[in-house]
């Protein structure tokens, strides 16, 4: 057998992103494994695999994003289905993991839904999981199997150094940001600032400050996902207020629900650089944003894992 205990390693994929798998599968050199994945007419979900996976190192891509809980189940059923068919090692790839924000008890009684989702997952069979930019980083910790967690920001990173634009400041759009801020600021040798806001009293507007100077400089706001784009476009709107000359914003997950688009669309954003861990609609896209794909940094991720290979300088 080569690369260790597998003689062969296979990728299928679930219907949440099939461009992306197609895409990661295509500079694997690999044609997407053989098998369907459809509903009952009650909306029950059924897997059928039209391959042998016997002894082989399997690859389920797979985001959990709209719908979740299809997403979701859908993976499920697919790790079930290649543990039952033998397969050596079952890798979850989630290049969006879901339910990441329900991360710790906020109040009295609330779930810790991210650690239930983990526990779900390795109950159904997965033996490892690869994904992207997790909300909070100690959902790492809430599984007891291997972990890789892959970053987007040196793509972004990558993009915005090849612009090689002057008076350059990375803001952080509030105080759960900063380390993503300094990061990017550090790669891009610029000072970043902080968006600090707060609500005087409950139903009145918030009062919004900026740390750092912002005034004459091409801002970055940087961000792991944006959902609704409230938290995002206000802060580009204060800044450019304040007298930045221009706001760019760039996130890995474009999860863009509700009332996003629009406010987006009506922002002083002049470009939004989105990794393509989630599928967007037509509908959704705007003549300001721009899409990096992630399917070169998650082929060589699964390239390194299958050949027992350092998944962690990838993270550099």
């Amino acid at each position: 057998m080569k690369n260790g205990a597998f003689s062969d390693f296979k990728v299928f994929a679930g219907n949440s992103h099939p461009e992306l798998a197609e895409e990661i599968a295509n500079i694997l050199g690999k044609p997407l494994g053989k098998a369907t994945v459809t509903k009952f007419s009650d909306g029950e979900i059924s897997v059928s695999l039209w391959e042998t996976v016997r002894g082989v190192d399997v690859y389920i891509i797979q985001s959990t994003c709209d719908p979740s809980n299809d997403n979701l189940m859908e993976l499920l059923i697919m790790i079930d289905a290649v543990k039952r068919a033998s397969a050596g090692r079952i890798n979850a790839v989630i290049p969006y993991y879901g339910y990441a924000r329900q991360d710790r008890k906020a109040k009295a009684r609330d779930p810790i839904t991210a650690k239930l989702v983990a526990n779900l997952i390795m109950a159904a069979g997965a033996d490892r999981v690869v994904t992207m930019d997790l909300h909070a980083n100690q959902i790492q910790g809430y599984f007891d199997i291997p972990v890789d967690h892959l970053v987007g920001m040196p793509i972004l990173a990558r993009y915005y150094k090849d612009k090689n634009m002057d008076d350059l400041c990375v803001v952080s759009p509030d105080h759960g940001s900063v380390t993503r801020a300094r990061n990017l600021a550090q790669y891009l040798n610029c000072p970043i600032a902080i968006v600090d806001k707060r609500r005087p009293e409950p139903n009145k507007s918030e009062i919004m400050n900026i740390i750092g100077d912002i005034k004459g400089k091409n801002c970055i706001i940087i961000d792991d996902m944006i959902d609704t784009a409230g938290t995002i476009t206000n802060a580009a709107n204060a800044i450019k207020d304040m007298g930045a000359k221009s706001v760019m914003a760039g996130a890995t997950h474009a999860v863009l629900s509700g009332p996003a688009i629009e406010r987006i669309e009506k922002s002083a954003i002049s470009e939004l650089v989105l990794l393509n861990t989630i599928p967007l609609s037509e509908e959704k896209r705007l003549d300001k944003m721009k899409f990096l794909s992630v399917a070169p940094l998650f082929a060589e991720a699964i390239t390194r894992i299958y050949t027992n290979g350092s998944v962690s300088k990838l993270f550099d």
